[in-house]
């Protein structure tokens, strides 16, 4: 056959399901990250109208899962928050249960509100109070009760965009609605709460943290201990990190977690990673600089930050803290060798 350098030439590549690479070379290789994701704001007052009406007016038959998506406008289809991560809103009533069931994602709630439930994770019952950082690794069973009296919200965190970009999803419901405990209650946060001390007589039994609830009173805890005695992270503020504490890296081996305290007038020096972080908004008030934009941020806001977008925190308040609460998909990209944080005039 005679090469053909016309149109029909190229149709022909498509019926062969073939492209020519110099069509598309401008696209595939860019000269630095461009995210499909856009910064955008969620404000939670907002939001809180719209749970309470549907926590009102679906039952559980109707809605297993009362979760509001934070949908990044720019990655609709499939839905997500940022490029590889998820995070939602969702409310469960007193009285109310979830369906055990387990995923092959990674999963953790930031408690936003509310007290008197818990999660059963594996076996195991972890209380929920509000600033309480609970996991879910992935393949973990895990349903939800609720014995208060008020309604019980809380950020979802998950890396399900991630675990089906490459097509490794997997998904099943537990023989019963919820499960029998089978360890005393909060059991692995009582084993590892304690600073650097772990139980000696158990060893790493997967990548995922072995915590199934970072209590924010131990959070508190260390902020008042450090009190302004340390200058911080000029980036972040007083940032300190959730850890695993067999290896002293990330909480999960897909995303790792912070909580940021901005003391009053702290304006951050910008920054710019490949890593994609969402905010939420732990209390005060202040903004986020993402690019050319002003994201003003109150309590419970979630904020997304597209990987590569120079961003800055600032706390204007004279005299109140901001406490800023991240995940983000920096140690899936460690692992694979593809993540670079830049300051200005500093590149790490």
């Amino acid at each position: 056959m005679t090469v053909n350098t016309s149109e029909t030439a190229y149709e022909e590549l498509d019926a062969l399901a073939v492209a020519p690479l110099w069509r598309y070379f401008g696209e595939l290789f860019l000269p630095e990250p461009r995210s499909a994701a856009r910064p955008h704001r969620w404000e939670y007052a907002a939001l809180r109208p719209h749970m309470m009406h549907f926590a009102d007016a679906l039952s559980l038959e109707d809605a297993e899962r009362r979760v509001l998506m934070l949908i990044n406008p720019g990655l609709q289809d499939p839905p997500a928050t940022v490029n590889s991560l998820f995070a939602g809103l969702q409310i469960i009533m007193p009285g109310e249960t979830a369906q055990a069931h387990r995923h092959t994602a990674n999963a953790f709630r930031f408690i936003i509100e509310g007290d008197a439930a818990y999660t059963t994770v594996n076996g195991e019952r972890v209380h929920m109070h509000p600033g309480d950082l609970l996991m879910t690794p992935g393949w973990h069973w895990h349903d939800h009760y609720h014995a208060g009296d008020q309604p019980m919200i809380w950020l979802d965190g998950l890396d399900f965009p991630l675990t089906n970009a490459f097509e490794a999803g997997f998904f099943e419901l537990f023989g019963e609605r919820s499960q029998k405990p089978t360890v005393p209650d909060d059991l692995s946060s009582r084993r590892f709460i304690h600073g650097r001390l772990n139980p000696a007589w158990e060893q790493a039994a997967g990548p995922a943290s072995p915590v199934g609830n970072y209590p924010w009173r131990e959070t508190e805890r260390a902020f008042a201990a450090i009190a302004d005695d340390a200058e911080g992270s000029e980036n972040e503020g007083i940032v300190l990190e959730y850890t695993n504490p067999w290896t002293g890296g990330s909480v999960l081996p897909t995303i790792d977690c912070k909580v940021s305290r901005l003391r009053p007038r702290f304006r951050g020096r910008p920054r710019r990673t490949t890593a994609s972080t969402i905010l939420h908004v732990v209390r005060g008030q202040g903004h986020v600089e993402i690019g050319d934009e002003r994201f003003d941020f109150a309590p419970h806001d979630v904020i997304a930050v597209p990987g590569w977008a120079p961003h800055r925190f600032v706390n204007g308040s004279a005299t109140e803290d901001a406490v800023l609460f991240a995940y983000s998909n920096r140690p899936a990209l460690r692992a694979l060798g593809m993540l670079r944080e830049e300051i200005p005039g500093k590149e790490v």
